[in-house]
């Protein structure tokens, strides 16, 4: 008869919680956690509704957005006197600001066709290699030593670009020559932008002006708000007038309550300030913005409010209107009865900035003709909103890049080789989720590789452990 061998028993006690061990370790502690050294911050929902109308007159269109927020936040960039030194809150930060001083706002990108990628994939082709707030974001230093993005144009980080500004999808660094730059955006090849903001631009019945090239740049003139920090001296430049508003600064508990009085003093602006006194007996808990709002001009100065921009009852509602032609066409998506243009929306919310907002697909909007949504054409000097809502549902998009979308590692990058929409093939829903999944990509992958190890380990202890098991015990005759 078969006996049982001994040399099962060691394999069994030491294999099998090592390999119990190895599937905990791989398995059982999960990959998914928010980590804001690494950029990486999940909102706590991944969609989010928006509603939108347009209508249009001889002179100019009219853009409404109406979008659920828990709670408006206007607050943006501000100074705190705390023991003789004013302290900044407010700056972009990975996810939301933890004192809620980080402002609402809505972005549209705009595109007449001159920009063919962008009516299929939207804003996803602006989202190019090492963008800022990603995982593998260049650095300062970096952008700083480029000759066109750092030495020529200042900047300091990589945002926004369009594809053919680049000569390798895969190098943020190779921008085309300046001559090759200018064709193009006399071409068209650019994206107008839209940019409206609760703190730095709707106090004032103003929003920014900007467009997308090889860069997220501005609009010529001068923008909706400058920075109100004198350097030399380590504190504000200017403050609230007493003799006009009653007061000198802001109230720090007040900034941070949630409660907004829109009709009340809660921003700083070239009507409403005055010169620093710094001799003042300032005490902790006040509070100076830090950006000065003023009256934009030139072709930045285009888009303003209409009517009166404000939260209520749990939602955003929000107007903007801008000339039909701005005489800008370097600048500006130039639009026109019986045109058909591509908008792409976003909405920053919940004390959120930088890419931790929400996107939508890109949309067709008629001007008379037939396209995903309508913009109705009216007579008088504004539009009256009978038509319907249009409703659009936005996503968190993730750490997706283009150059990511448009290589092997993407199983849909035939699909865009062969000029098949986004929409076609995903919902906002499943964008979502694979946004999320690249978030933790290299994590997931980690962990993959892991299990892979630790499957390999758990079969081999098992196998050695049941092998004697099937050896022949039976002494046979030798004679």
């Amino acid at each position: 008869m078969a006996r049982h061998d001994k040399a099962v028993t060691p394999w069994l006690v030491l294999g099998l919680p090592a390999a119990l061990g190895l599937a905990w370790v791989t398995q059982g502690s999960g990959v998914v956690g928010n980590d804001p050294e690494r950029n990486i911050v999940i909102p706590d929902t991944l969609t989010m509704p928006l509603q939108v109308q347009a209508a249009y007159n001889d002179e100019r269109i009219f853009f409404r957005y109406r979008w659920p927020a828990e709670q408006a936040h206007v607050y943006h960039d501000m100074l705190r006197y705390e023991d003789g030194e004013w302290i900044r809150h407010g700056r972009s930060i990975p996810g939301p600001s933890p004192d809620g001083t980080y402002e609402d706002r809505v972005a549209m990108l705009v595109d007449d066709g001159g920009v063919p990628e962008f009516g299929r994939y939207g804003g996803y082709i602006t989202a190019g290699d090492r963008m800022r707030f990603f995982s593998d974001s260049a650095s300062p230093a970096e952008v700083a030593e480029h000759p066109r993005l750092g030495q020529e144009m200042g900047k300091s980080d990589v945002r926004k670009y369009l594809p053919a500004t680049r000569r390798d999808q895969n190098d943020w660094r190779s921008v085309e020559d300046a001559e090759v730059l200018a064709a193009q955006r006399e071409a068209g090849y650019f994206l107008d932008l839209w940019h409206w903001r609760a703190g730095r631009s709707n106090p004032i019945g103003a929003s920014d002006d900007q467009w997308v090239g090889e860069y997220r740049n501005s609009d010529a003139g001068t923008g909706p708000y400058t920075t109100n920090w004198d350097k030399d001296n380590d504190r504000p430049q200017w403050m609230l007038d007493p003799e006009q508003v009653g007061q000198r600064a802001l109230r720090w508990e007040d900034v941070v309550s949630g409660e907004v009085d829109f009709d009340g003093v809660y921003y700083l602006s070239e009507d409403n300030r005055t010169a620093f006194d710094p001799d003042h007996d300032w005490q902790n808990g006040d509070v100076i913005p830090r950006r000065l709002l003023r009256t934009p001009d030139g072709s930045r100065g285009s888009i303003a409010v209409h009517g009166q921009a404000r939260w209520e009852d749990g939602y955003w509602d929000v107007t903007l209107v801008r000339d039909l032609d701005t005489d800008s066409p370097l600048d500006d998506k130039i639009l026109e009865d019986q045109g058909v243009y591509d908008v792409g929306i976003a909405v920053y919310r919940n004390a959120t900035g930088s890419r931790w907002h929400y996107v939508s697909l890109p949309y067709s909007l008629g001007l008379g003709r037939e396209a995903d949504f309508q913009a109705t054409a009216f007579t008088g000097s504004a539009p009256e909103w009978d038509d319907a809502w249009f409703d659009i549902t936005l996503f968190y998009p993730g750490q997706v890049d283009w150059p990511l979308l448009i290589s092997q590692a993407h199983a849909g990058a035939e699909d865009i080789a062969q000029g098949t929409p986004v929409r076609a093939r995903h919902s906002e829903e499943q964008l979502a989720r694979y946004g999320v999944e690249m978030e933790f990509n290299d994590a997931i992958t980690t962990r993959w590789w892991m299990i892979l190890v630790a499957g390999l380990i758990a079969m081999l202890g098992v196998t050695l452990a049941l092998l004697p098991g099937f050896r022949s015990t039976r002494q046979g005759d030798r004679s």
